[in-house]
């Protein structure tokens, strides 16, 4: 494909998506207004992004979950522009309750009603892609993979990926769905953390998996803002392209392999503009390898 735009499963997006967890939250003490995530939303929808990545459990609170599938759906629902290529994808496994008690549920039954609740709030008939947010160690990774592959089945999830996934759990979900089942793999991946989410990316190119790095630039609690000082060479090769730090990291990783997504995340208009950038920049093999050389 294009640096401009990848396969997920059955379908084409744009190579730089919008992680949309920041509108609920992140590191900072506020959260951007509805208003200003919903042009957010619509900011990366100008820039050409055609995936948006939320989930249920970004959320202000246990007792708000849904928060930011809500926002993502009334911000497409109020643009003025075409939305029938935009992919949605969210998650289901991480619960919380009373308390801010974090936990999983990979149970078959859970995940149906998490499935059951994203349709309502999204408005649609089938969800596009359908993450296992994390394993739950307490069920048989195979059989959750079969839950999903039912899911499918019945025509309420029209892609399966997985998050959070190591190398082995990855092979189980491609050995129970089959090759060129499982769609995408979104795994943490920047230039601060790379130690074991380079093989799991190597992997996914092998089998035609997509793979979603998170956190792209390190993070909303600095990790992003700094990532130009933390590894000079981004900053070198920024100031050469007359760009930022932050969109030469997101073309270093999109030059990775043509199955690599990013979806930085944005509270700002801003930022994700200056993120879907990296669509259109493109580095030279030796400046890829400078980046990979210092940061890998």
């Amino acid at each position: 494909m294009t640096t401009t735009h990848r396969r997920l499963g059955q379908f084409t997006v744009s190579s730089v998506g919008l992680g949309a967890m920041p509108f609920s939250m992140s590191d900072k003490p506020e959260k951007p207004s509805e208003e200003q995530a919903i042009a957010t939303v619509h900011a990366a929808l100008d820039a050409g992004v055609t995936l948006i990545d939320t989930a249920d459990i970004y959320a202000p609170s246990w007792d708000s979950m849904g928060h930011n599938e809500r926002i993502v759906a009334k911000a497409l629902r109020s643009y003025s522009g075409d939305t029938s290529n935009v992919v949605v994808a969210t998650k289901g496994g991480i619960t919380r309750s009373e308390g801010e008690r974090w936990g999983r549920n990979s149970d078959p039954a859970y995940l149906r009603a998490r499935v059951e609740a994203a349709l309502d709030v999204l408005g649609v008939d089938k969800l596009d892609l359908f993450y296992l947010h994390r394993p739950d160690r307490s069920r048989v990774y195979a059989e959750v993979m079969e839950t999903y592959a039912a899911l499918k089945a019945e025509g309420l999830i029209a892609e399966i990926g997985i998050s959070n996934a190591n190398v082995e759990e990855i092979q189980i979900a491609v050995d129970v769905l089959g090759e060129g089942e499982l769609a995408a793999v979104q795994n943490e991946f920047s230039p601060k953390f790379n130690h074991t989410s380079k093989s799991e990316l190597d992997f996914c190119a092998r089998h035609g998996i997509a793979f979603l790095p998170w956190s792209p630039l390190g993070g909303t609690g600095g990790g992003a803002a700094a990532v130009g000082t933390r590894f000079p060479v981004l900053a070198e090769i920024a100031g050469r392209h007359g760009v930022s730090p932050q969109q030469v990291t997101l073309a270093w990783e999109l030059a990775l392999g043509d199955h690599v997504i990013v979806i930085p995340g944005a509270s700002r208009p801003e930022s994700i503009r200056d993120s879907a950038g990296a669509m259109h920049l493109t580095l030279t093999a030796d400046e890829v390898d400078a980046i990979s050389g210092a940061v890998l």
